[in-house]
């Protein structure tokens, strides 16, 4: 009798991960990627809570998914450590400190994402551009922006790179950094010029051309930093004027 229990227990857990599994490929977990309690997925799948905890357990251990005591059960890998430490890192920093970090390493992410990147993730990065285009306030065209050049990270296919490129993004989730971008992209055509510039990386990653790739994210950044100096710089001058 208890062989047959554990029999039924682990076709129980067996089900659950094969259920679990299909409504993470199917990413129809809710707002940030947090899955349901343990209890509410029991509850969805009509099994025990016991078996729902292995399937977590076997899913976690795949990196699929991450869990925090007293905050929930993530989809995805688990952030890496020091990236709890970003607001403060963040906050010692200035936005020059920040372009000279970019310009160092998103030109050599672009050339390996030309050389690593998959069809479905050109195709993406050709939507996430339209999706910039498409937005009609800077919040939209900030978070598409954000969007486009870390699926250009992610593409390179290298998880280091993609952990600092992620500490140095999260500035664009502070109101100064987005106010001072958002300046620096009315001054001129500038806006065209990015979507144009934005289209040339894509289309070098497409082509496979790893230098005109790294050179077309080369000049865009640098076009972003010359736009900041000016828009601060002014916004300096006004200050002095004022005073």
């Amino acid at each position: 009798m208890v062989q047959q229990k554990s029999e039924v227990a682990q076709d129980t857990s067996s089900y659950a991960l094969d259920r679990l599994r299909e409504h993470l490929a199917a990413g129809e977990f809710g707002s940030e990627g947090r899955l349901p309690t343990e209890r509410a997925l029991a509850e969805m799948l009509g099994i025990s809570r016991r078996a729902v905890r292995r399937a977590l357990e076997v899913l976690e251990a795949e990196g699929l998914i991450w869990r925090r005591q007293g905050s929930g059960t993530f989809v995805g890998e688990r952030p890496d450590r020091w990236s709890e430490h970003v607001g403060d890192i963040v906050a010692g920093t200035d936005f020059m400190e920040i372009m000279e970090v970019r310009l160092r390493i998103e030109p050599q992410l672009a050339q390996l994402a030309a050389m690593r990147a998959k069809p479905s993730e050109i195709e993406r990065m050709r939507d996430l551009a339209r999706k910039i285009i498409e937005s009609h306030d800077a919040d939209a065209r900030e978070l598409w922006d954000g969007a486009l050049h870390r699926q250009i990270a992610q593409s390179a296919g290298n998880r280091l790179f993609l952990s600092i490129f992620d500490v140095v993004n999260q500035v664009r989730q502070d109101e100064a950094w987005q106010a001072i971008r958002e300046r620096a992209r009315s001054s001129g055509n500038t806006v065209n010029i990015s979507f144009a510039q934005h289209d040339g990386i894509i289309d070098a990653i497409a082509a496979r051309d790893p230098v005109r790739a790294g050179e077309a994210m080369r000049q865009h950044l640098l076009m972003l930093q010359e736009r900041l100096v000016r828009a601060t710089s002014m916004e300096g001058h006004s200050l002095g004027q004022a005073s």
